[in-house]
């Protein structure tokens, strides 16, 4: 439903959507992009991830954080599977890992929870073109406190083998010009670290990124918007639109 079936055909989407250059500079420790269909937000998430280009062969491991878009989840949910599949291949699951994260109370296996949510799938084929062989640590977020999620992702961080990514849209159904003013303060609060005024009104993954904002503060990361755009400036109509952004977080050694 939201990229080609084909191999080949997806393969050669996302060539189009990555061929765009990368920006100078140092390569993130986590991205936050969006998960609509690619010919809407396939180009905004290319630009987070051809951030990524010098790490091919570094990433080694993946946490993907999405909302619950089909099933209500207490928490954050888990999946049994060993693996997940995508027109370009499998993708090993750290089954280890996953199993350790129930030790959090308000995290556990749930497999209804993923099994028909895209805001994790949809990343798939783009990780699978930018780096080499990794595992994926994937949690479907539900209703989960800033702490709880941060909790979570400080206990994965790792080094610089593991890459975090947030799955999310920015505000829906607006007419162009009013979103793009929603999306630009949403941007404000995401650049600044506010995770307390972030909402489900200024993005359907506000969960996940304000957990993520909430360790950065802790972890004194910076944040720089590498795009910031709607569905009206891709592929759909003006009078009502779906925002996107995409956005790096560095920590400071990666800056000095």
């Amino acid at each position: 439903m939201f990229y080609p079936s084909d191999a080949g055909e997806l393969d050669s989407s996302l060539d189009h959507f990555l061929q765009q250059e990368a920006r100078p500079g140092p390569v993130p420790k986590a991205i936050i992009a969006p998960h609509a269909g690619y010919v809407y937000s396939g180009p905004v998430a290319a630009s987070a991830y051809t951030t990524l280009a010098t790490l091919r062969d570094t990433i080694k491991r993946v946490v993907l954080l999405g909302p619950a878009h089909r099933v209500y989840v207490e928490g954050m949910a888990l999946p049994t599977s060993t693996h997940f599949a995508t027109p370009l291949g499998n993708i090993p699951l750290d089954t280890k890992t996953l199993e350790a994260l129930t030790a959090f109370p308000y995290v556990d296996f749930f497999n209804d929870a993923h099994r028909l949510e895209h805001s994790l799938e949809v990343h798939l084929p783009f990780l699978q073109k930018v780096l080499d062989d990794f595992v994926l640590i994937p949690l479907v977020v539900g209703n989960a406190s800033p702490q709880q999620v941060a909790s979570v992702l400080d206990q994965l961080w790792g080094g610089p083998e593991t890459l975090i990514v947030i799955s999310s849209d920015l505000s829906h159904y607006h007419e162009y010009q009013q979103a793009k003013v929603l999306d630009a303060e949403t941007t404000k609060l995401i650049e600044t670290l506010d995770y307390r005024h972030l909402g489900p009104e200024q993005a359907c993954g506000c969960m996940p990124i304000r957990g993520l904002l909430k360790l950065a503060q802790d972890r004194h990361l910076s944040v720089e918007t590498l795009d910031l755009r709607n569905s009206g400036d891709t592929a759909g109509p003006r009078d009502s639109v779906v925002g996107y952004g995409a956005y790096a977080l560095f920590e400071h050694a990666d800056i000095e």
